[in-house]
């Protein structure tokens, strides 16, 4: 399962256990609302795992990229350098929007 699916199925889990909780809430039932806030939670933290697991992938691509930027500049290969710092900040952006 690709992290964007992961992180929309725990987006959906939470939302459902934001409802069952309140229709718990609602109708005074503990279980049902005890019940909803563990869905809740759990879609949370699917949520936070496919964020970490994408910040770890950013981390990697980042470091990748600064080694062939490195090498390129290195060897004097103006267009390995380049395409080095291009990966580097697809790392960085990678990371930064999985906050």
């Amino acid at each position: 399962m690709s992290n964007e699916s992961d992180r929309n199925e725990g987006a959906a889990e939470e939302m459902g256990g934001k409802l069952k909780k309140g229709l718990g809430k609602l109708l005074g039932d503990e279980q049902m609302e005890a019940e909803g806030r563990a869905k809740e939670l759990k879609g949370r933290v699917q949520q936070e795992d496919a964020k970490a697991d994408e910040r770890a992938r950013g981390a990697l691509e980042e470091a990748a990229g600064a080694i062939k930027n490195r090498i390129g500049k290195l060897v004097d290969n103006e267009q390995m350098a380049a395409e080095g710092k291009a990966k580097e900040l697809r790392g960085e952006d990678r990371q930064k929007a999985n906050q």
